[in-house]
């Protein structure tokens, strides 16, 4: 059911349609296990977020926002593909590199940048001659890490609770990368954002000409988490709170540039993140607020993330309450830009969510695929759980969690118990006879 707390109803109007020729420029924020409860326009009272805040009050705040996985590669593939990952496989994505969103983008006349954590070309003996190198997929220009900032570990270790606690900024050997040239080995952790945020704002003044694509992908707050000095012991919220206000701050510069650079009117700004916390390293994590469930799980607090949207003058501020999924993106990006949607891909399931940003016209997804290490299934306000786990792995041995198969599945009805409490199955056996037939089909759909 869409609840959509709109300002101002915009109408179909030639002034609120998109043409190729009002492309906007395409700033994506996509920072790492921040959950659903991290932020103040997402309930959170110890942490503060002013300029996150301000996105969200000058856009649209979704809150049935949804990563492509509960981990980190899987969101990466979805985000980039427009495919669910559920439906890649173990699909090696270079024979596709020029259908990833920054080749479909550049085809458009974008120029192109990633700055922070790339994680589609694993961990290769030497990323900078990977064939899934971002300036091979597309991106005229990189900054950043391979992948996560908690690899590799150090010799002898394990990424558990204790190592995270007693490591300091220098522990994992982390390269900082530019282009293909290593310039910073291992990289200082507590640094990691200021200069991603340095970096973001010289590239965006210096785009004078052309529209642009900046995917600004943080490798913070994953565990272990740093922020810069002047950051550490200020937040509410602990040593956690301390990286996210940093990260508020980052954003506050970036709009600061779009602003100064006179593209405000220009410039779509979305701030999401890549899945839910990993609240299991306490105060490495965050939390996921209401919602059940953390990084790895199928629960809602695995998958439903922060989705903020903002570009000033066509989108209409407010509060979405329909579904949609980072992987639409691909699909939305494609339609404001004037590009195609790859839909011979296998697993292309990309939606276009335009409509809804701009005219607030209803999401065309009503269902979502939750897979992974538990499997579930969402339809309208029904979710059905085949499959559950407590959470990744244990946070101290870092060996995976059981899976549990229900059967008859779970069910539980979102839109009065959001926090997945009270299992209804019993109750409804045609709904879970209805969703399981839906699964089905979602799956041979694609």
């Amino acid at each position: 059911m869409k609840t959509v707390l709109l300002n101002i109803f915009c109408t179909l109007s030639v002034s609120c349609m998109v043409h190729a020729a009002d492309a906007p420029n395409i700033i994506l924020i996509f920072v790492d296990d921040m959950g659903y409860g991290d932020l103040g326009c997402y309930g959170n009272k110890k942490i503060r977020t002013p300029n996150i805040d301000r996105l969200a009050a000058e856009g649209q705040r979704w809150t049935s926002f949804y990563s492509s996985g509960s981990t980190c590669v899987p969101s990466r593939r979805g985000l980039m593909t427009g495919r669910h990952p559920a439906l890649l496989g173990r699909e090696n994505l270079q024979g596709s590199r020029d259908h990833l969103m920054a080749a479909m983008l550049k085809k458009q006349g974008y120029t192109t940048a990633i700055l922070g954590k790339w994680h589609l070309a694993g961990y290769p003996r030497d990323f900078t001659t990977s064939s899934m190198h971002p300036l091979e997929c597309g991106f005229d220009y990189h900054f950043g890490t391979p992948g996560s900032n908690d690899v590799p570990a150090p010799k002898g270790t394990v990424q558990n609770r204790r190592l995270f606690d007693t490591c300091d900024k220098f522990t994992f050997q982390v390269p900082l990368i530019r282009g293909r040239e290593i310039v910073e080995f291992p990289a200082n952790q507590e640094l990691l954002t200021s200069r991603y945020t340095t970096e973001a704002v010289k590239w965006v003044k210096a785009r004078s000409n052309g529209r642009f694509f900046l995917y600004l992908a943080h490798n913070m707050p994953h565990a272990p988490v740093f922020a810069s000095e002047r950051f550490q012991g200020q937040s509410d919220g602990g040593r956690f709170g301390d990286v996210v206000e940093e990260i508020d701050w980052s954003v506050g510069e970036v709009m600061k540039a779009v602003n100064e650079a006179g593209i405000d009117d220009e410039t779509l700004i979305i701030f999401t993140s890549d899945n839910g916390p990993w609240s299991m390293f306490e105060v490495h994590g965050g939390t996921a607020g209401p919602l059940r469930g953390e990084k790895g799980t199928s629960w809602e607090g695995g998958f439903r993330v922060p989705g903020i949207f903002r570009w000033p003058g066509k989108i209409v501020p407010g509060t979405v309450d329909d579904m949609a999924a980072n992987m639409d993106l691909y699909a939305t990006f494609a339609t404001l830009a004037g590009g195609t949607q790859p839909q011979h891909l296998d697993g292309y399931d990309s939606t276009d969510m335009s409509g809804v940003l701009l005219r607030g016209e209803a999401s065309r997804r009503t269902e979502w695929l939750y897979a992974g290490g538990a499997s579930a299934f969402r339809s309208g306000d029904y979710k059905i759980h085949l499959s559950t786990k407590l959470r990744s792995s244990n946070p101290d041995t870092r060996k995976r969690e059981a899976v549990i198969t229900h059967d008859p599945p779970l069910l539980f009805d979102l839109s009065s118990d959001l926090s997945e409490q009270k299992n209804i199955a019993s109750a409804h056996p045609d709904t879970v006879s209805r969703l399981l037939e839906r699964m089905a089909a979602f799956r041979e759909d694609r």
